[in-house]
């Protein structure tokens, strides 16, 4: 049973008195075993669907818009819920007369920021939205600049003009500001966190990001499928593997494509290293800021190790620009095959003495264990993914809900700890690099012959949607493409989207001086959420 297109159809049979509205899409192609329907709904619908959802406990994973303004007269509004191994999109269209759409906010905190998203790149206004500063687009823009409608020129200079941010605020006795950013002492993207704290305690955090906003969405509208999935592969560079993969699986469930197995495999063959080597430089930045520089360099090491590897066997460091449409544009020999085995026991021999440092250090444990919770009733209420989601006892990942071959034939074991602190994010992290070493086993010992990627011809009008499990956590992509089968609309949402929140939250009531590591521990992408 369908639970999810059940609760639709009943959510808007209450909403109109009569049957679902519009159609069922589905994106059902052999060897992708979960369809993703797709149902349209009036605007009172769109919050009746959002309460039945909540009441089957779905969640949230992402919210957007599309001009469909010059050829339909109007703007169509997504939202896109996940329960278990289901996804459903609900879609309503709005008339460009009259853009507005009923928030969601009342239901699910995530809409908070992806509706700002949406009013200010976009604008289409969320109404009952309790906060409509602009998110992403930044308040010296002019008002009535939308960069994602297709009457905006993209290479016409942005007019500046005096608007200002207004920043939450904290009054009584003691109480301070802190502005940190948006440049850092430290080399990493910009981001501005201001804190409101009583002495060294926290009592508020408020984000604001958008610093590295490079206009992604829009430039996927003006290159071809095979430039788009470059375009992916620098949404966030750190997870280039991972972004150019949904793309491309978005690109192939619209065009109904299905790569060859030995693609699939390297795919996924790819996608595990680049967790590990992920992993490790997390573990070792943890470490390094509470000032244990050793583990720091020896973790460096072997995130180095894995880089030249990577190098060596595939020609970049980061495997970057080698999933695309239709496979893979790199194979691995029998030569290489053995170097990756002989890597895999050398890492785990020298990983698993470097975790027994960690796990015997009193003075890690003493800043790491009880910092930065994040309590698993708040994770779930905020729709968290990834490490942070699992961290904090919520046993999401799309390798189990969402298992694109060859993770519906691998058994992968997901660590779920439920402390949410800082230690059980990095511990998560220990885990996964464990698992991925057997994946990376079992993968290469099944590895099939064959070719390693497929043609693939786009179709008009069609829209695809998929969920990758990247090192971060879940990652969506959703394709359209117009009547002449051009990529009109690519809606990307990095899981720092959801995880900037949560970060809010975990901070409170902590000192001042513990947020690079609570940062650290959730290492969210700036670049990856900006677009």
């Amino acid at each position: 049973m369908n639970i999810l297109r059940d609760a639709i159809t009943s959510a808007c049979s209450i909403a109109t008195g009569r049957s679902c509205i519009g159609e069922y899409i589905s994106y059902d192609i052999n060897q992708y075993p979960a369809s993703v329907p797709c149902c349209v709904v009036s605007r009172e619908g769109f919050v009746a669907v959002a309460k039945v959802m909540k009441e089957v406990y779905a969640f949230l994973v992402a919210q957007w818009a599309r001009d469909r303004s010059r050829e339909q007269g109007c703007f169509s509004v997504f939202a896109c819920y996940r329960r278990e191994a289901e996804y459903l999109i609900v879609k309503t269209d709005v008339p460009a007369a009259d853009p507005t759409f009923p928030t969601l906010t009342s239901l699910y905190v995530p809409a908070y920021r992806f509706e700002r998203q949406i009013h200010s790149l976009m604008g289409v206004t969320p109404v009952g939205h309790p906060d409509l500063r602009p998110w992403i687009k930044f308040e010296d823009w002019p008002q009535d600049a939308w960069p994602l409608r297709k009457s905006f020129e993209a290479s016409r200079r942005m007019e500046r003009t005096n608007g200002r941010y207004k920043w939450a605020s904290t009054d009584g006795e003691g109480a301070y500001e802190i502005p940190v950013g948006p440049v850092h002492a430290g080399i990493i993207e910009p981001g501005h966190f201001r804190f409101q704290a009583v002495g060294e305690h926290v009592i508020n955090l408020e984000e604001r990001l958008g610093y590295v906003h490079k206009g992604i969405e829009k430039r996927f509208e003006s290159l071809s499928r095979h430039e788009g999935v470059r375009l992916a592969g620098r949404v966030s560079g750190d997870t280039t593997v991972a972004h150019s993969l949904a793309y491309c699986m978005a690109l192939e469930a619209m065009a109904q494509c299905v790569p060859p197995q030995r693609a699939q495999w390297l795919r996924a063959f790819f996608l595990e290293r680049e967790r590990i080597a992920n992993h490790l430089g997390d573990l070792g930045a943890i470490c390094n800021d509470v000032a244990f520089a050793f583990l720091f360099y020896q973790f460096a090491r072997l995130k180095e190790m894995l880089l030249r590897t990577n190098l060596k066997l595939f020609g970049h460091r980061f495997i970057m620009d080698r999933v695309v449409p239709g496979g893979v544009a790199v194979d691995i020999k029998t030569d290489g095959v053995k170097d990756i085995f002989a890597e895999l026991t050398l890492l785990e021999d020298e990983f698993e003495r470097l975790v027994a440092i960690y796990d015997d250090n009193p003075s890690l444990e003493d800043r790491l264990r009880d910092t930065g919770c994040l309590a698993p009733e708040t994770a779930r209420e905020l729709g968290v993914v990834g490490i942070v989601a699992r961290a904090s006892g919520l046993n999401v990942d799309c390798r189990l809900h969402n298992p694109f071959p060859p993770y519906d034939k691998l058994e992968v074991n997901v660590p779920v700890l439920v402390s949410g602190d800082v230690h059980a994010r990095a511990w998560i992290r220990v885990e996964e690099i464990r698992q991925s070493i057997v994946l990376i086993r079992r993968i290469l010992g099944l590895l099939p012959g064959g070719d390693i990627s497929t043609e693939i011809e786009l179709p008009l009008d069609r829209a695809g949607f998929a969920a990758v499990e990247g090192w971060r956590g879940e990652i969506i992509y959703w394709l359209a493409s117009d009547a002449q089968g051009q990529i009109s609309r690519c809606m990307v949402r990095d899981p720092s989207s959801l995880n900037w929140l949560a970060l809010e939250q975990a901070i409170h009531e902590n000192i001042v001086p513990d947020f690079p590591v609570c940062n650290k521990s959730f290492n969210q992408s700036y670049s990856g959420h900006d677009l």
